[in-house]
């Protein structure tokens, strides 16, 4: 990923967190349901009792600490990662004293969680070719399999759908599960069933 790419995704966030606020659409989500749907899928098949450190890729101002406080989990450390200044320096980290937080202005991972997400980081690559971004999105797979001791998950726009857009990009589910079951783990799950245009990934060690 070019960095002017990685200019071009950080300021759309940027923009649309000073039009929005801390609010959904703030990261590309019309609405709270579907924010918090896509949590569920993330999460889907891991114990968080067993996940005391996160890593969130992609953060934004950091909505799944609140999504995993309704689920009684309290993390002792979160690692949140974002190409946005303004998104990491909107996250409310006083509403979660218990939590150590740290936050970096970074594309990539480079701290050990025991478990990391990475949502909606692949939907928007602009003008960046499809093969260079597909190249990409490995990459960043592999950085989140590095970097995570019992598992990780990631959404992408489905090649199941009506209509595409130029400027996002829409991944094979049957690739990518293929790929993750070859380079990561038996322990692979893939969840295309509920009613939004993507699908999600669970690989869990």
């Amino acid at each position: 990923m070019t960095k002017k790419t990685i200019d071009q995704i950080g300021q759309l966030y940027t923009d649309n967190l000073k039009q929005h606020g801390i609010d959904s659409k703030s990261v590309g989500w019309p609405n709270a349901h579907d924010h918090l749907l896509r949590f569920d899928k993330l999460l889907s098949n891991v114990n968080l009792s067993d996940i005391e450190s996160f890593n969130d890729l992609g953060s934004g101002y950091g909505a799944i600490l609140d999504y995993l406080s309704s689920r009684e989990k309290i993390l002792k450390t979160y690692f949140a990662y974002d190409i946005s200044q303004e998104m990491l320096d909107a996250m409310p980290t006083d509403k979660y004293p218990k939590t150590e937080i740290q936050k970096f202005l970074e594309p990539y991972l480079r701290t050990v969680a025991d478990f990391s997400v990475a949502s909606g980081i692949f939907n928007v690559r602009f003008s960046e070719s499809d093969e260079l971004w597909h190249q990409h999105i490995l990459k960043t797979l592999h950085n989140l399999n590095d970097h995570s001791k019992k598992g990780f998950s990631f959404n992408l726009l489905s090649t199941y759908v009506d209509f595409k857009n130029d400027h996002l990009c829409y991944g094979d589910p049957l690739f990518f599960f293929d790929y993750c079951k070859k380079n990561f783990s038996r322990y692979v799950s893939l969840y295309h069933d509920y009613p939004l245009w993507e699908w999600t990934i669970v690989v869990t060690k």
